[in-house]
């Protein structure tokens, strides 16, 4: 390789050099930690919250009055959603777990119906007489033994899915260039650019002993997403120079899944305790912390006498849930309060 070639090989070769070594320290042989290099970042572990957590801990008072049992089945994701990519399914799959994590930040006793191979597991080894409750101490016979009636009962289920996920219900940019019109003029480009999309569930609470479906929810959450750049180009003697700066930023659609289960778990523990109006139960009916001004109209005060029925249940607090399709078009004829209709 002539001289010449090796200069301009040296180069590029110094540059990257350099960018690893900006990077952070990387080894080519493990230290005594066994790490070739530290990892970064230093964020702390939080609690998982949503706007709801707090109104859902305030009905600890109310549940612990009067304890029922429920149980958490199937929460599926009903919306087929695969990345494009291939890398998996757009929506969680773990929408039980938030759920049962809902239903305990509320104080509700909750039993394990979702996933009780470990118990079926322990059950059949107590069958068989192969499992022992005291290890240190076990003899012959000493086994475990099956008692009719150890395991209690639930008195609701909540199951379900998540049932919407619509990309892109609405977006809108804007762009611009300016400039000095001389071929070395400076020069600069901005944009922005917003889109909305939203993701929908669907809950029932059933009855366990009668499969009574005494609630059903259905909420929908939208989800913004936004991006903005911005750049400069201009000659500089016999250099140029070319600078741009951008911020892309999506709401987490996972914690909006969350929301919108907090949300339906909140009140439809609120309705089967019969939360009273003006306590914990408004912050999820009337002053909904995520909603606009426009979103929490009065609610009628309604006796609370017995339980909604079947056919007016879903209406029940209704106003703080009507008109779902508002911001999906302001010019929409049919977007009006009372669009859900009655289920009377």
């Amino acid at each position: 390789m002539t001289s010449r070639g090796r200069k301009h090989l040296l180069k590029p070769l110094v540059f990257v050099l350099g960018a690893l070594a900006l990077s952070g320290c990387i080894s080519p042989t493990a230290d005594s930690t066994g790490r070739y290099t530290a990892p970064i970042g230093g964020s702390p572990v939080i609690a998982n919250e949503t706007p709801y957590s707090t109104a859902l801990r305030c009905l600890d008072g109310y549940t612990a009055k009067k304890p029922l049992r429920i149980a958490v089945g199937q929460i599926a994701d009903y919306t087929g959603k695969v990345g494009s990519d291939n890398s998996g399914r757009d929506i969680t799959q773990g929408a039980a777990l938030m759920a049962m994590s809902a239903l305990a930040k509320a104080g509700v006793p909750l039993v394990e119906r979702f996933d009780t191979s470990v118990a079926e597991l322990e059950l059949k080894y107590a069958n068989n007489k192969l499992i022992t409750d005291d290890p240190g101490a076990s003899g012959p016979g000493d086994y475990r033994r099956i008692m009719a009636g150890s395991i209690p009962g639930s008195d609701y289920y909540l199951v379900g899915g998540i049932t919407e996920l619509n990309f892109n219900i609405r977006s809108m940019g804007a762009n611009a260039d300016a400039g000095q019109t001389a071929t070395d003029g400076i020069k600069g480009t901005a944009g922005i650019n917003a889109y909305v999309m939203n993701v929908g569930l669907d809950l029932r609470l059933v009855d366990t002993n009668t499969l009574e479906v005494v609630d059903v929810i259905s909420y929908q959450k939208q989800i913004i997403g936004r991006q903005l750049q911005a750049g400069v180009f201009d000659f500089l003697g016999h250099t140029f120079f070319d600078a741009s700066i951008g911020e892309s930023a999506l709401e987490p659609i996972q914690l909006a899944v969350r929301s919108v289960v907090e949300r339906a778990v909140l009140e439809m523990v609120s309705r089967l305790y019969r939360v009273p109006d003006g306590t914990c139960a408004s912050i999820g009916a009337a002053n909904d912390p995520l909603a606009g001004p426009d979103d929490n109209p009065p609610l009628p005060q309604q006796p609370q006498t017995t339980t909604p029925s079947a056919t007016t249940r879903e209406t029940y607090n209704a106003q703080s849930r009507q008109d779902p399709y508002r911001y999906y078009s302001s010019v929409d004829p049919d977007a009006q309060p009372g669009l859900r209709g009655q289920l009377n």
